[in-house]
């Protein structure tokens, strides 16, 4: 049974939440539909400061203030952007939910924009840190590679060029356009009633500025994958660090459960074969593991590895046989249910957490997503057979349809290490 309540409500604004019982914290998001995909190349990084942006105060809560409320509940209060995105959350006890609420639509729906230059330096600050953390710097190569010129392709974080020059009228113009009433939703799990929350939620309406009842303009969808790409960025590291990848599936596909257990019996847990080829039986990283991302229109699939030079062609050589190995059908009946079983007891224990379920509620509408009940979403993961998943690594994993991304001291010996596994796309990289 679904244990939600889902109501929209004149201006557009949905709001949902779910009761549970026996717990005395709420957790509360805000949900926009705008991330750093529905950015120009002008406006890149703009979605992500202003986020920041929302923190340093509001028409009636300056930034010390948002701090010392939350503190003084022993709350929590964030923000995250994504590429389809933007949340503010919190958990507080149910007895300050009003307040946290009133705070949080201020914060969103009438930020003062204060303090832009110090803000400013921040974020350039969490770019460079990007820059000098190579395990991090090539996920967003590896994105590029994969998405080229579309705005999948570019950081979350964005230009340092853009931000260090964009205008408080041009992110204000950006806020008025995306920041609308029809373009939000109001998730909460917890100790929390559906109800009042709906008329604490009405009166977020009247700190619209001029309040548009529509949403934003559509966002541009990705149409087709661009030919695969090698991307390297010389680095005087110890390590070499590598990404493969390649478009994954939408978060509709009906596959996604079956990617999720391509994700855990590649590498997506201690058990995975990566995980025990690569490092466990022989030592050669620290550091390997496989991952996805899901879009409405689109995915990404990855496998990360950071290793020595000398390590590097044997590690990139296991990584294809294991790849063709699982495409090939070789996966075994206990290492199919080992997989369902990490996947649904994952599943299950986050949800003892509110800002989990939360989350899952947030996401799933601000997307546009299935909201499915706890018992199908398991049910379906049970239903996954060996023979999907052996022909979604062969479709996702295709050696002809990899990108590469590398951060490291010398271009030619990783051209050397991923040529066995990508001839072709070393030879247009060469070329």
């Amino acid at each position: 049974m679904q244990n939600y309540l889902l109501t929209q409500l004149d201006s557009g604004t949905r709001v949902i939440t779910e009761p549970l019982q026996g717990v005395r914290s709420a957790a509360i998001g805000l949900w926009i539909g705008t991330g750093s995909r529905d950015e120009d190349e002008a406006r890149a990084g703009v979605t992500h400061f202003l986020e920041h942006l929302l923190f340093k105060g509001s028409s009636k809560y300056s930034a010390q203030d948002i701090a010392e409320i939350f503190d003084t509940f022993g709350g929590e209060l964030n923000a995250a952007t994504a590429r389809d995105y933007t949340v503010v959350y919190g958990r507080v006890l149910d007895e300050h939910v009003e307040t946290a609420v009133d705070v949080m639509t201020d914060m969103v729906f009438a930020p003062s924009l204060a303090d832009l230059d110090s803000e400013r330096e921040v974020v350039l600050e969490e770019i460079a840190m990007i820059e000098d953390s190579p395990q991090e710097l090539v996920h967003d190569l590896i994105t590029q590679a994969v998405f080229g010129k579309h705005p999948l392709g570019r950081p979350v974080l964005g230009n340092a060029e853009v931000i260090a020059n964009v205008s408080r009228r041009s992110v204000a113009a950006y806020h008025r356009a995306r920041y609308t009433a029809a373009n939000v939703v109001v998730a909460a799990a917890g100790s929390v009633e559906h109800k009042p929350l709906l008329a604490l939620v009405e009166r977020m309406e009247e700190k619209l500025r001029d309040p548009p009842a529509r949403k934003p303009a559509a966002r541009a969808p990705f149409i087709a994958s661009p030919p695969p790409t090698l991307r390297f960025q010389r680095k005087d590291t110890e390590q070499y660090h590598v990404c493969l990848g390649a478009p994954g599936i939408s978060r509709s596909d009906k596959r996604r459960f079956a990617a999720s257990i391509l994700d855990g019996v590649l590498g997506g847990s201690a058990s995975s074969r990566l995980f025990q080829e690569i490092r466990e039986k022989r030592g050669l990283a620290y550091s390997v593991y496989t991952y996805s991302s899901q879009y409405a229109d689109t995915g990404q699939i990855g496998i990360y590895v950071g290793t020595r030079e000398e390590n590097l062609a044997v590690c990139l050589e296991i990584i294809a046989e294991q790849i063709a190995s699982i495409a090939a059908g070789e996966v075994s009946d206990e290492e199919l249910d080992r997989a369902k079983q990490n996947l649904k007891g994952r599943i299950m224990l986050s949800m003892e957490l509110t800002s989990n379920r939360m989350s899952r509620l947030g996401k799933s509408v601000i997307t546009d997503s299935e909201l499915m009940s706890l018992d199908r979403i398991l049910a379906e993961i049970e239903a996954v057979e060996a023979s999907g998943v052996a022909e979604l690594a062969g479709v996702l994993l295709a050696r002809e349809g990899l990108s590469a991304a590398a951060i490291g001291p010398r271009e030619d010996r990783l051209l050397a290490a991923v040529e066995p596994l990508c001839p072709a796309l070393v030879a247009a990289a060469a070329a």
